[in-house]
């Protein structure tokens, strides 16, 4: 087991690093940083548009500023959060497992469940182990959003991980740890259970046991009820990610580059407001936002 996690724990730590460009450029879009103008292009069906720059419009831009070592800022927390977060939820399982074994050798018998009870117990449990890794790791992931969004203001407010823990409990006491976990929460709670019941109505109804290549094709409904249930619920990403930079003494989080909000709820009310409920959802395809002017100056739409 612990080899596993070890395994684990490397495997994360690799994505993370190959990712974490990609993230860091995905936060900014969030926060509504656009340095670069739209241009004219083309989409799909051959029409002209005004299209937004992509990733790698945008990650040029950041190499020139900031070298290459510039697409990994905020890298440290966020491996940080992956590591403890891995340990986290394998502890939690492992606890789960271990209540089992005491139950089963406590019982002769043990209890036939559903394949719909199955999946429900499964998932409660994986719930648990998600949610308490994403609480014990959620002060790293508010420190990788804030040394990221310093892009913006170029600030160095943020500038490791003990001197950005000194700075939040300064400034913000123990709440500022844990701004956005609410909506952050919500979002993978609500991710998950769509996810697994989803894929579970799938693979028992439309799908037939004697079918070839049946164990590949639950696989595939799997992942695509992932995809799915993460497209639903990215806007509780979004504001949450919102939340954690908002009004922290950062350019990003503060007027004019961003309204100061009083609560996530009303920062859900005013993304919702103004149609900006999937921005930054897609950094390849990015049109224009309808009805929106772009203002060099502040280098964002309105």
């Amino acid at each position: 087991m612990m080899a596993d996690t070890c395994s684990q724990m490397l495997l994360g730590s690799g994505l993370t690093v190959l990712s974490h460009p990609l993230m860091y450029i995905k936060v900014l879009v969030q926060v509504g940083h656009e340095p670069l103008p739209p241009s004219l292009g083309r989409n799909l069906f051959g029409r002209q548009v005004y299209q937004l720059p992509s990733f790698f419009a945008y990650a040029k831009h950041i190499v020139k500023i900031d070298g290459k070592a510039g697409l990994f800022k905020g890298l440290a927390p966020r491996l940080c959060a992956g590591t403890i977060g891995t340990l986290v939820h394998s502890r939690v399982l492992q606890n789960y497992q271990k209540a089992d074994k005491t139950e089963e050798s406590g019982n002769s018998q043990k209890e036939d469940l559903s394949s719909l009870q199955q999946v429900v117990k499964e998932t409660a449990r994986e719930m648990v182990a998600r949610s308490c890794a994403t609480v014990v790791t959620h002060p790293f992931h508010v420190i990788t959003l804030r040394c990221m969004v310093q892009f913006i203001g170029r600030e160095t407010k943020y500038s490791g991980v003990f001197e950005s823990v000194v700075t939040i409990y300064r400034e913000e006491g123990i709440l500022g740890f844990f701004v956005g976990l609410i909506p952050r929460l919500l979002g993978d709670v609500i991710s998950l259970w769509l996810c697994n019941m989803l894929a579970h109505l799938i693979n028992t109804y439309a799908l037939d046991n004697s079918m070839s290549h049946v164990a590949e094709i639950k696989n595939c409904s799997q992942a695509v009820t992932g995809f799915f249930a993460s497209m639903l619920t990215y806007p509780f990403l979004l504001v949450s990610n919102l939340m954690a930079v908002n009004n922290c003494g950062l350019a990003g989080g503060l007027p004019p580059n961003a309204p100061v909000y009083p609560s996530w709820v009303d920062c859900w009310r005013s993304l919702s407001r103004e149609g900006n409920m999937s921005r930054g959802n897609s950094l390849f395809f990015r049109k224009m936002p309808a009805g929106k002017m772009y203002a060099m100056d502040q280098k964002r739409f309105f």
